[in-house]
This record gives structure tokens, C-alpha cells and sequence, in this order.
């Protein structure tokens, strides 16, 4: 599939997908697709924002590319690196059968017959049916130097494997970056790309993506799910759900036949939405009926 044609065709494409978004990530995703430039999404965990790569790719029919980014993270995991042991097997056989020419024994060990391709450089490379989306998850995990090595394989679309030369990528690939800022990523990086922040949605848009991703809960229990998770986050907790916790949260309680919420469904599922101790301690007993309480005062308004 080429690309969408308007801000409202790449909402109903990811709307195909069940991506939920508003128009304003619909433009900065248009306008990245449209003039070629990486996308940078930042947010708090759980908001969206790696779905978005899968659901492009999938509504596009593009391969989807990922390098989960990690503290040390370096070119050999990002880009490149020999296959050793199959180079040693090629010396060993090369040494058994005697008269081994080393000059051209080196120049054999070093082709593509023994280059072990990580997501960067699979990304440079042709692929049936356009260029794939690359995704490259959680930046701010990874270091200055490493940023800063992206940021020249970006300018460019391509990368240089010394004993092979430099691989320009023919079309350059969908590129989508995200952060939950852990740290700050440099300015130069993010002044290479489209930049958006991704936030938690409004009760509507939370709800819209509930019935696209759990169809089979009901009304009722569809709304308190998305107004619990965002009185939720109006407290004072560690770590806020996310809208990925929404969803778990709702297939959870429709696993149990759940059909309207309780304080003893909530106490028994708050692992569901909630990932720390002192949070869920927190919510226990008496607070989650107060929330509920005042959840059910606001729906009935």
C-alpha cells in the first residue's frame, strides 16, 4: 500500500488496525510519512506508543523492523556483525585441505555469506513490498555516543561495514522513535524528526479504544474500566496506568464474567492496572471504594 493521502486516511487506516488516535498525532504521522521524516513520539509508558509502529505497518503492509534499545546498546547488536563460528569452520576446512591461500581465504571470510544483519542494517535493504517500518523503541535507554551514531545512519539512510563499504539504503525506510523519557534524548537527534508528545486520552478517545480492542465488554463496564483508570491517575501513585492497562484490566474482568464493578472485583484484579506494591496497598480496602464511589457520582451525572 502507498501512502495515505490525508490526515483523515492515516486515521482510518490505523482505525483498521484498532489504533485509536486523535487528529493531531494523525497530522505528525501524515506529515512524516508524506516528507519522509523520522517520527519521534514521546509519552508516559503504556500510551500508545510502539502500537503505533505495528498498526503502520500492518495497515501499509510493510515489514516490521524493531531494535529494542538497551543501556550498552552498540553497532554490532544494532547494525552488524561476523559470523564467527561460521568463519571458523571455513578456516578449519580451508586448513584441512591444504594449500591455503590467506590472502584470498580473508577476502571470502569477509562477504555477505558471513554478515549476521541486525535491524539498522536490515532496514537499509530492499524489501518486497517498500520500504519497512523501523522502530526503534525507547531511545532514551541508550547512551550519548550510540545517539549520536544513529543521528549520522539517519541523516543518510545508510551505514559503512568497513570491509564492505558503505549501504545506502534505495528507499529509505519508515522510521518511528519513541522514549518514555527516562532522560533527556539530545536535540540534535530530535531535531532530525517530527516530534510528538503522546499523552493519556480523554475519556471518549479512552473508551473508543476499549470497544476497538476488548469488542466484547459492555457498555456499563466499559465505562467505569476507562473512569477508574483515569481517577486512577489523578492519584498520587509510583506508576500511573497506562492505556495498555486499560485493556488488560477489561479482559481480565471479562475472563471472569465480571459485568459491573465492585470493591472486592477491584481488590482482586488491582495487579491488573497496578505494578507496584505500594500502589496496589494503596488502592486497597477503603480508597478503591471511595474512587468507585465517586466514579459511579460522576457517570450518573
Amino acid at each position: 500500500m502507498q501512502h495515505p493521502t490525508s490526515i483523515g486516511a492515516v486515521q482510518d487506516m490505523l482505525a483498521g488496525q484498532d489504533y485509536i488516535c486523535g487528529r493531531a498525532l494523525g497530522t505528525v504521522t501524515f506529515l512524516a510519512l508524506t516528507l519522509g521524516r523520522p517520527l519521534f513520539l514521546e509519552g508516559e509508558a503504556g500510551t500508545g506508543k510502539t502500537e503505533i509502529a505495528k498498526a503502520l505497518a500492518a495497515g501499509m503492509g510493510r515489514r516490521l523492523i524493531r531494535l529494542q534499545c538497551y543501556e550498552g546498546l552498540d553497532t554490532a547488536s544494532a547494525v552488524y556483525e561476523w559470523n564467527f563460528a561460521e568463519q571458523m569452520i571455513a578456516i578449519r576446512t580451508a586448513e584441512a585441505s591444504g594449500g591455503v591461500d590467506r590472502g584470498h581465504l580473508k577476502d571470502e571470510l569477509f562477504t555477505e555469506a558471513y554478515l549476521v544483519e541486525r535491524p539498522l542494517l536490515q532496514a537499509m535493504r530492499p524489501q518486497a513490498g517498500g520500504a519497512p517500518v523501523l522502530l526503534i523503541d525507547e531511545i532514551d535507554r541508550t547512551d550519548a555516543p550510540f545517539e549520536a551514531f544513529l543521528l549520522e545512519a539517519l541523516s543518510d539512510y545508510q551505514v559503512t561495514i568497513p570491509e564492505l563499504g558503505t549501504i545506502h539504503a534505495p528507499e529509505p525506510p519508515i522510521v518511528i522513535l519513541t522514549s518514555n523519557r527516562t532522560r533527556e534524548v539530545h536535540d540534535a537527534l530530535k531535531r532530525r524528526c517530527l516530534y510528538h508528545w503522546v499523552d493519556y486520552p480523554d475519556f471518549d478517545r479512552e473508551i473508543e479504544i476499549l470497544h476497538a480492542r476488548a469488542p466484547e465488554a459492555s457498555e456499563q463496564l466499559s465505562r467505569e474500566v476507562v473512569a477508574f483508570v483515569q481517577a486512577l491517575r489523578s492519584e498520587d501513585l509510583f506508576k500511573k496506568p497506562g492505556v495498555a492497562e486499560t485493556i488488560d484490566w477489561a479482559k481480565c474482568l471479562l475472563a471472569l464474567d465480571v459485568i459491573s464493578l465492585s470493591p472486592e472485583v477491584i481488590a482482586d484484579t488491582l495487579g491488573a492496572i497496578l505494578k507496584y506494591q505500594d500502589d496496589i496497598a494503596r488502592m486497597q480496602g477503603s480508597e478503591a471504594k471511595r474512587i468507585l464511589d465517586e466514579v459511579r457520582a460522576g457517570l450518573d451525572a
